[in-house]
């Protein structure tokens, strides 16, 4: 049998309660220090994929570049209820950087 994967859902309560209805586990959280021990205790489980919203990633910067490199979780930077910042789409431009050689966004 396959095995099941959890795909996660941080940031604050208005920005990740609409992923709850698609399926996806949603953690509401109020603080950066709350939003770093989440994305660590779900690094510890079966946890592949982490949406974390641009607002809380902009301080958590140590956090992320932990598990960069890591196969699972992948965090994944998505724009919060204020909008984007654009750390989300620069982060995927320095990743395709890295693996092709050349910007080709």
């Amino acid at each position: 049998m396959a095995k099941t994967y959890q795909i996660a859902v941080i940031g604050d309560w208005e920005s990740v309660m609409g992923f709850r209805a698609l399926g996806l586990d949603t953690y509401p959280v109020t603080t950066v220090e709350e939003a770093k021990e989440k994305v660590r205790e779900l690094a510890k489980t079966d946890c592949a994929v982490i949406y974390l919203t641009e607002q809380l990633a902009k301080d958590m910067e140590d956090v992320i570049n932990h598990y960069k490199d890591e196969l699972c979780p992948a965090i994944i930077l998505i724009p919060g209820r204020e909008g984007s910042l654009g750390i989300g789409r620069n982060n995927i431009q320095r990743s395709i950087e890295r693996a092709v050689g050349a910007d080709i966004l």
